[in-house]
């Protein structure tokens, strides 16, 4: 931490302390104008998949709830709010400021008593009631909120120690509101609704007094920050009741220009090198857009553009089937849930909401489908739109210098399609790097839409430490290891230490064999400094790729070359390597090095870690890992062959840059 940042982290403390003794709080909040509120950002859902909406809906009246690993556990309805559904720990009822949430004695796991509390379960309930106007659905959301404000009182417990937290359960109040119909609903007739609504509005007022007082800053103000000024800003556009609204829509306006430009870069990849963070970012400035054009606004053309670019990197990555690798941390955050249809995409969604607002044809085809979010955010206007777009060919960007993203391949969009990702990256964003993953010169690989080689994910966050690690490690990743040491040093569940600088060196992506070269300095820190340098090498006629590890050193090193795959695939050892099938597609695999050994970890391997997939958090599978061992000395090179069969010989359909 520079100075400023430890000044600002003890300004915090000494804040902390103060509202100990009442000092700085919103305990009782003024009285709201409620002359005039937000125009609906809301459309009515005409279309929508309604069985799935109330399935979805009367399992939670029932009390069944799904979080995160647990599907349908029997929280009740209402739940208690402020116990752990994963240990069954209940948080203590003390200053919210006060609680160590990271702590697994006291809190449980923190994620998954948070994620309820997010009230994504309270706009199930109102799109319910909005569709179906079934009066249970109405009464559903009016106990269920009156359930939280009686169980969370403002400020105690754990639900009042994240600004994040409070942003998105912002954002879900303001769709309920909206849906349920504003400060017309039913439920705010008569004396007793009145004095619902106030009990409510004064709720919104402790939320936005306590983000604009809790700011994520310096090396914390990654996407927490941009959730807070979304949350700050939807809250103040939806209900502009108070004299400090005016003054926190500016902070939040200002903060989201500044933070679209600040946290992506202008070819359009995320600064946090998290693919799932890079869609939560997508999705947050897409909702503050249509929540400011609903009220007579806008944002700027440079917010706009930053939106449109982050919209390519993610169809570029995205193979022909949706497919998007799993590089950096997700966490499975949607920051609304308004589809509730098996096999529901949120990469292709948010492409469809860019093809609409964009007018992109290309992004229609990447997308697929006009799904029902894009119904409640688009509405009939939205669908004929989508409904007048020509779809185009697929030309994606090939490089992305600034993010650190460049493809290979063939074909894109079309049957026969070969997609290759490598990940020639920062490690993450400021200087904690918090969602990066030490995967400096790995590569994902798909063909004809099947994923082959892939990213294993993230599985873990505040909790199981062993796994947090190992699926954020150099090992876990399609590259290679030297002397059993990360590429970067872990420091903490959410930071790193000493970082891996990585380097493009080549990327011809036109020639008769494609070719992306790049190094890493990260095993320059050991006694006897190693330069990893590699170069991918795609013949497109010939459907092989050629891998080259040049290691530069001195003295003798252990290595290690791991190659993941989907769990998809099935694998078998041949005479020089081994072969990877998945459906009408083969990949033979050899390899060139003297002295490595080669051993296929299955089955969830632990020791070592080895053939693990997380396809979402808290959930992990096994796979099949295969992995090249051995010692060199000096410098060396290994050479692995992955040769193609089941695919047309040709060149047809290579991108340009």
């Amino acid at each position: 931490m520079g100075v400023p940042e430890v000044l600002w982290r003890v300004q915090q403390v000494a804040q902390k302390k103060v509202t100990k003794l009442g000092i700085g709080l919103a305990s009782e909040p003024p009285a709201p104008d409620t002359s005039r509120f937000g125009r609906s950002f809301l459309h009515d859902g005409a279309g929508v998949d309604v069985p799935a909406l109330t399935a979805a809906a009367d399992a939670i009246l029932a009390g069944f709830w799904n979080v995160f690993a647990l599907h349908a556990i029997p929280l009740g309805f209402p739940p208690r709010w402020n116990r752990d559904p994963k240990t069954g720990t209940d948080a203590p009822m003390v200053l919210g400021k006060a609680i160590d949430y990271r702590s697994e004695k006291v809190v449980g796991d923190i994620k998954y008593l948070w994620e309820p509390s997010r009230h994504l379960e309270l706009v199930t309930l109102a799109a319910a009631w909005r569709s179906t106007n079934d009066p249970r659905y109405l009464e559903g959301a009016r106990t269920l909120l009156a359930s939280w404000f009686d169980q969370c009182p403002y400020p105690q417990g754990v639900h009042w120690t994240s600004s994040l937290e409070l942003a998105v359960r912002l954002l879900n109040w303001a769709c309920a509101w909206h849906l349920l119909g504003g400060a017309d609903s039913p439920l705010f007739a008569g004396e007793g609704g009145q004095r619902f609504q106030r009990r409510w509005l004064d709720n919104v007022y402790q939320h936005c007094h306590f983000i604009s007082g809790y700011f994520s800053r310096h090396s914390s103000a990654n996407n927490h920050l941009f959730g807070e000024y979304m949350g700050l800003f939807v809250a103040c556009q939806t209900w502009p009741c108070w004299q400090a609204s005016r003054r926190w829509l500016d902070i939040a306006r200002h903060g989201l220009e500044e933070q679209a430009i600040e946290q992506n870069h202008a070819d359009g990849v995320n600064k946090e090198q998290a693919i799932y963070y890079q869609h939560e970012v997508m999705d947050m400035m897409l909702l503050c857009q249509l929540v400011a054009q609903a009220n007579g606004s806008s944002f700027s053309q440079p917010y706009m553009a930053r939106l449109e670019k982050l919209a390519d990197f993610v169809a570029a990555i995205m193979d022909r089937n949706g497919h998007v690798p799993m590089t950096g941390d997700a966490d499975d955050a949607q920051m609304v849930r308004l589809a509730y249809g098996a096999g529901w995409c949120p990469y292709r969604s948010l492409l469809a909401s860019c093809a609409i607002l964009f007018k992109r044809g290309d992004l229609k085809a990447k997308a697929g489908g006009f799904d029902d979010k894009n119904r409640w955010l688009f509405g009939a206007e939205g669908e004929r739109a989508w409904a007048t777009l020509q779809e185009q060919p697929e030309h994606p960007v090939t490089a992305f210098p600034q993010g650190g993203y460049y493809l290979l391949g063939k074909n894109f969009g079309q049957e026969n399609e070969v997609r290759l990702v490598a990940d020639c990256a920062p490690l993450g964003f400021l200087s904690i790097a918090a969602h990066g993953h030490a995967d400096a010169l790995s590569f994902t690989l798909s063909v004809k839409g099947q994923e082959i080689l892939i990213d294993p994910g993230t599985y873990a966050y505040h909790t199981q430490k062993q796994w947090r690690d190992y699926f954020r490690s150099t090992p876990a990743h399609n590259t290679v290891t030297v002397d059993g040491v990360d590429q970067s040093e872990i420091a903490g569940a959410f930071m790193w230490m000493r970082k891996a600088n990585a380097r493009a060196l080549l990327h011809r992506p036109l020639d008769a064999v494609q070719v992306f070269e790049g190094e890493h300095d990260g095993y320059t820190r050991l006694p006897d400094p190693v330069l990893h340098k590699r170069r991918i090498a795609f013949d497109a006629e010939a459907n092989r790729i050629v891998v080259t590890d040049f290691l530069s050193c001195i003295a003798e090193h252990e290595v290690l070359l791991h190659w993941h795959m989907s769990e998809t695939c099935s694998v078998a050892t041949t005479k020089d390597g081994f072969t990877v099938s998945a459906q009408d597609v083969t990949l033979e695999f050899s390899c060139a090095a003297p002295g490595l050994e080669l051993a296929l970890l299955r089955a969830g391997e632990e020791a070592p870690f080895g053939g693990w997939i997380s396809r979402s958090f808290d959930v992990k599978a096994t796979t099949t890992t295969a992995r090249w061992r051995g010692r060199i000395k000096g410098s060396a090179s290994i050479v692995t062959t992955i040769s193609i069969q089941g695919l047309a010989q040709g060149r047809a359909g290579i991108a340009p840059i």
